[in-house]
């Protein structure tokens, strides 16, 4: 099964580098862009088909090794 999993930062926690982003973007005269908030993407190929043990097992690989919990967040979608 593949699988997405995207990891931003939480709400609250500043992101410079969303932040340098948008004024890149009003620079080149995007001026409708209000926020850029910065983030990753991993595509996992993952050798399962349950969905609710490949939600766990892609939770517990965040919580371990692929998000800082203390200041960002996840979402899997399979």
């Amino acid at each position: 099964m593949k699988a997405r999993v995207f990891i931003t930062l939480k709400e609250g926690v500043l992101d410079p580098q969303g932040k340098a982003t948008k004024q890149a973007l009003h620079a080149l005269h995007f001026q409708n862009i209000t926020d850029v908030r910065m983030g990753k993407m991993f595509i996992v190929d993952i050798d399962e088909t349950d969905k609710e043990r490949v939600k766990q097992e892609l939770s517990k690989a965040c919580d371990l090794l692929l998000s800082n919990n203390v200041i960002e967040q996840y979402e899997i979608e399979l």
